[in-house]
């Protein structure tokens, strides 16, 4: 993910699969998350955008 670019809806869902509250978000939208599963999905998606730039640094230059 780029810095200046949102998530896209198929990676907060498949975030809030991992994170276990999907289900909540298909019975009632994204306002039916709380602001602690909330922040949950925002951590993770920092985490893993953290592993991906850490991959793309290691890779040898042109790769």
């Amino acid at each position: 993910m780029a810095r200046g670019r949102t998530m896209s809806e198929a990676f907060k869902l498949e975030l809030a699969k991992e994170l276990g509250f999907y289900d909540k978000i298909v019975e009632g939208g994204w306002g039916n998350i709380t602001t602690r599963e909330a922040g949950l999905l925002v951590r993770e998606a920092i985490k893993k955008a953290e592993a991906m730039m850490m991959e793309s640094a290691a890779l040898p230059p042109g790769k």
